[in-house]
């Protein structure tokens, strides 16, 4: 069965040991950074999700349909478990994952991960998004990210992402490479109740400390504490949403520790 994902590869060729996850109205390339300079030696897998970038768009939008697409590409491109790292809807994504697939999963590491959100939040953010879906040029589109959770970005990967990700529309106007109709989906998925991988899952938590609002919520930490018991780890960097672009070094050092 193809995964009919669209796969950025980093790293030497041979076995992946890491696949990468990105967040909602993302893209694979964004790992880019993380897997070139800071785990050159390690095998990267980083998709793009349904409906994003350059992978299908086709429905149906949800997180069990990426989860089924990841275990194929892992089973494809991997000689064993990998180490799954996710950010924000990309954390939803890679703890169901682990729950459904933990044959597949050798630990997660979640940043600042986007899990069992509040429905009517996310119904508003949906409504917004439909109310205002895209551009009137560029400038405005990286102005949007540059005032906000990509505050503290850099600016060279603000650049890349706009060059790498942002379309002009047929009406004239600019937008995310995106399917439309999956992020609508995708939000209520953030909705979802939290699912927890297997015990014996080594799991460590980032939680972005300046993000806000807050994704990370205490139901999600007493969840993964209860679960894990000492094979979870909470920690906290000084930084907002964005985190392995914002810090990819720590980024890099946290999943380093995970990989041994």
């Amino acid at each position: 069965m193809s995964h009919g994902l669209h796969v950025n590869r980093y790293g030497p060729p041979g076995s992946a040991r890491v696949l990468m996850i990105h967040g909602l109205t993302g893209h694979g390339r964004r790992w880019r950074t993380l897997a070139t300079r800071h785990l050159g030696d390690f095998g990267v897998l980083a998709p793009d999700l349904i409906g994003h970038g350059h992978s299908t768009f086709a429905a149906p939008w949800t997180i069990d349909a990426n989860v089924a697409a990841l275990a194929t590409l892992i089973e494809d491109e991997a000689d064993g478990p990998v180490l799954v790292v996710g950010h924000s809807f990309g954390g939803a994504v890679a703890l169901h994952l682990a729950a459904q697939c933990p044959d597949l999963v050798s630990g997660l590491v979640l940043l600042d991960p986007a899990v069992g959100l509040d429905g009517q939040w996310m119904r508003e953010i949906a409504e917004a998004m439909t109310a205002s879906p895209d551009y009137t040029d560029p400038a405005e589109a990286r102005t949007e990210k540059s005032t906000g959770a990509w505050a503290d970005v850099p600016p060279a990967e603000l650049d890349a992402e706009c060059e790498e990700h942002l379309v002009a529309l047929p009406t004239g106007r600019y937008g995310w490479r995106v399917c439309l109709p999956a992020m609508m989906s995708y939000w209520s998925e953030l909705a979802r109740d939290i699912a927890v991988p297997h015990r014996g899952t080594p799991t460590t938590l980032v939680r972005a400390a300046f993000s806000d609002p807050q994704y990370v919520t205490e139901a999600l930490v007493e969840a993964l504490s209860g679960r894990l018991g000492a094979d979870f780890t909470l920690t906290e960097f000084g930084c907002r949403h964005m985190v392995p672009m914002a810090d990819p070094a720590q980024t890099a050092a946290v999943i380093r520790d995970l990989l041994g």
